[in-house]
């Protein structure tokens, strides 16, 4: 078994997937801003215990509801969970997206994906240089 496929490892590489699939996420709401009728979503928080216990969120897929719109068969959702996000804050078309908050939870998300992707490599140089591997 690689160093790499530690269970920790394998957590924090969910954990970084997790964002990944967030940001997209959440591109796709400040992309939705101003679509009638759209409603912001995001994912169920991540939770370390479920990865470790070794238990899968079940699969989503979008909806395609026009001919022309882009079939999203692989979107990327790596098995995470999304959920609507309910709003005090719906304008009169029924969209329910709010750019300031999008934006927070855009560069939220990108320092936390940061800390994670900063705590898997120092942690794998430590491990290395504690088995005597200089990396």
């Amino acid at each position: 078994m690689g160093i790499a496929n530690l269970p920790i490892f394998q957590a924090l590489k969910s954990k970084m997937d997790w964002h990944q699939t967030r940001q997209k996420l959440l591109a796709e709401n400040v992309a939705n801003a101003e679509t009638p009728g759209y409603r912001a979503r995001d994912l169920e928080a991540f939770s370390f215990e479920s990865v470790l216990k070794g238990q899968g969120a079940r699969s989503i897929a979008t909806a395609t509801t026009n001919a022309r719109h882009i079939s999203s068969a692989n979107s990327g959702n790596e098995g995470f969970v999304s959920r609507s996000n309910a709003k005090f804050e719906v304008t009169p078309d029924g969209n329910s997206v709010v750019l300031e908050e999008e934006m927070m939870k855009v560069a939220s998300n990108q320092m936390d994906y940061q800390a994670a992707t900063s705590l898997y490599s120092r942690s794998l140089k430590l491990i290395r240089s504690a088995i005597g591997r200089n990396a």
